[in-house]
């Protein structure tokens, strides 16, 4: 619990710090300096507080071990599922809203984003692997997952963890677009859709025997579907609808203990270091 209460304050701390610049005309601060990819250098928290914290109670052995599993790349079927997952999804979406909706399927936009449209599909997928991806599942699977199943099975874990994750993101509510207008009924979507992107990611993390790269390549996929072109609001909701089938399914089939069929305990055996 040491390690997790550590983490947390500065994964918090870390992030939250590095975006008052952005949310700082809140509290009447105007105009402070911010740098490119401001927000994104945010998602850097979680990775830096899991290496920190690692260091404080395991030492370099601890470090060398979280290092290890953050590029760990097989096995290749959890690779190719967190890379090519969400896409299916998004063109499933797609096929969805032309049935019910009547619209055209045209996917010329999924490789393309509104936010940063000099970006091509290459550099979109590195920023998202580098900043959200790879700085955030380092801490949130890598680090703080294995410590709750240690106590928790599977799926409490990932509902315990969802509860973290939500509220390391309260300062996008105070500057972000899209946070800042959204009412009760779309934050408990929000907060639902980080729940089923928990067990899902947890799903991932267990079977891939820890691979943490494997959640951030899925963290980074499922950012770029939602986030692309030419993913409108019903294309949004069905994909959301799509990854919620996803998600009951891996608790009905895979039962909550694990979310896998492996056994996770026997994955984590280097988190049993006493503190």
């Amino acid at each position: 619990m040491k390690q997790i209460l550590t983490f947390l304050g500065l994964a918090y701390l870390i992030s939250w710090t590095i975006w008052f610049p952005l949310y700082g005309h809140v509290f009447g601060l105007n105009h402070l300096p911010t740098l490119p990819f401001h927000h994104a250098i945010g998602g850097l928290g979680p990775l830096i507080a899991s290496l920190l914290t690692t260091w404080i109670f395991l030492k370099a052995d601890g470090v060398k071990q979280l290092l290890k599993r953050a590029f760990r790349i097989k096995p290749v079927l959890y690779l190719a599922i967190a890379l090519l997952g969400p896409f299916l999804l998004a063109f499933m979406a797609s096929v969805i809203c032309l049935f019910v909706n009547g619209a055209p399927i045209n996917l010329s936009g999924l490789m393309t984003t509104k936010e940063f449209p000099s970006f091509n599909l290459i550099t979109y997928f590195g920023y998202n692997l580098l900043f959200f991806g790879l700085g955030e599942e380092t801490g949130w699977r890598g680090f703080a997952l294995p410590r709750l199943q240690n106590k928790l099975n599977a799926l409490s874990s990932s509902a315990v963890l969802t509860v973290f994750w939500a509220l390391w993101h309260l300062p996008l509510f105070l500057y972000k677009p899209g946070f800042t207008t959204m009412d009760f009924a779309g934050i408990f979507g929000w907060i639902s859709s980080l729940f089923i992107g928990s067990i899902l990611l947890t799903w991932l993390y267990n079977s891939s025997r820890a691979s943490i790269l494997i959640c951030a390549v899925f963290h980074s996929t499922i950012n770029m579907a939602f986030t692309a072109e030419f993913a409108d609001k019903s294309v949004v909701n069905y994909m959301g609808f799509l990854l919620t089938v996803c998600g009951i399914i891996t608790i009905i089939l895979l039962k909550p203990k694990n979310l896998a069929k492996a056994e996770h305990e026997k994955v984590e055996e280097f988190c049993r270091t006493p503190v």
